[in-house]
């Protein structure tokens, strides 16, 4: 995809060029987000990874419109552009892609010469497009060309940027750490054994996100809190503590109880002692030729979100987890 980029800098008057770059999806310029954002708190653990929505029907935005170009910076787009002409592979295409651009912007259809006469009173608004979600068949639904609005007033778009969308932004950027699980027995285990499992409770803390948009006063914070950790054996042959799976987090922060001496053994057990770990799983078959069973643990995290506007709430839960191998052996007997 040819790209025009836009040397930073100042105009004449002083005025700001930044540095945005004018993208051509179809006959639509296009411009890399100007949205920034900042992780407050870091994640204990190296490993991290972002939420999935558990609520299928709902994904952050794959794009919207935030303020692009100033009048000077749409005209040094199309010069921009104008300029690639004669480049190896390029051909005539910048001066093509010049002269469609002036139609719009210089010659009246709509604008007059770049709204130049407007320079500091609003901006031209584009598409912008969520990297992470570039390939979405939905980044494509923002396409209408950079229209103008003027400062202070709010576009009647519904993909225009604001808190909400800046909050749901940094729904995809907040890290979660990995949900690599504790357990004991650890990675092998026997035949109607309990399994401990639990989660640190330094990994697992709020971890928030704030997306701003330089230069317009919006902001938005969201923040993921841990509820539950979701244990799945891999296997219909064994039983989950508690039943359903769900692990409700301590109010420590932690997930689970860590296995400490003294916990029921195989051999308590066949002496009717039934110790059971608040959050694990007993495995009732082997797993044999298999090798292992895939032991899936998810941690669910609930998300809210705040602005610099006062406006706020909550979006869908989100859920990230990580799956871990399982040989489960047989009790060996010693016959005499």
């Amino acid at each position: 995809m040819p790209t025009a980029a836009q040397a930073g800098g100042k105009t004449e008057d002083g005025s700001s060029l930044g540095n945005s770059k004018g993208n051509l999806q179809g006959k639509n310029i296009t411009v890399e987000t100007k949205v920034r954002t900042t992780v407050n708190g870091t994640p204990s653990t190296g490993k991290t990874g972002n939420l999935s929505s558990a609520d299928s029907n709902w994904t952050p935005p794959a794009c919207w419109y935030e303020p692009a170009f100033s009048p000077k910076e749409i005209q040094a787009t199309v010069k921009a552009w104008r300029g690639i002409s004669g480049l190896p592979l390029i051909g005539s295409v910048g001066d093509f892609v010049g002269d469609m651009l002036d139609q719009r912007y210089k010659e009246g259809k709509p604008y007059k010469n770049y709204n130049l006469d407007k320079q500091g009173e609003g901006m031209f608004w584009a598409a912008a497009i969520n990297p992470n979600r570039k390939d979405d068949p939905e980044a494509m639904e923002c396409d209408k060309p950079p229209f103008w609005v003027d400062n202070g007033v709010t576009p009647p778009e519904p993909l225009a940027v604001s808190p909400q969308i800046l909050a749901e932004y940094a729904y995809d950027e907040l890290p979660v750490p990995g949900t690599e699980i504790e357990m004991k027995p650890a990675g092998a285990t026997k035949v109607n054994l309990p399994t401990w499992i639990w989660l640190d409770k330094a990994k697992f803390k709020k971890i928030s996100v704030t997306a701003s948009l330089p230069g317009t006063g919006l902001s938005a914070t969201t923040t993921a809190e841990p509820v539950s950790l979701h244990i799945d054996p891999g296997t219909g042959d064994a039983r989950t503590y508690p039943a359903s799976g769900d692990c409700e987090i301590n109010a420590d922060g932690s997930i689970g109880e860590p296995y400490a001496d003294g916990k029921a053994t195989a051999a308590d057990r066949a002496g009717g002692r039934d110790d059971t770990p608040p959050c694990g799983v007993t495995y009732l078959r082997a797993s044999g030729s298999d090798g292992a069973y895939a032991l899936q643990a998810t941690v669910t995290w609930k998300i809210s979100w705040t602005s610099t506007t006062g406006e706020g709430g909550d979006l869908p839960e989100g859920t990230f987890g990580a799956t871990q191998d399982v040989t489960v052996q047989e009790i060996q007997s010693v016959n005499r």
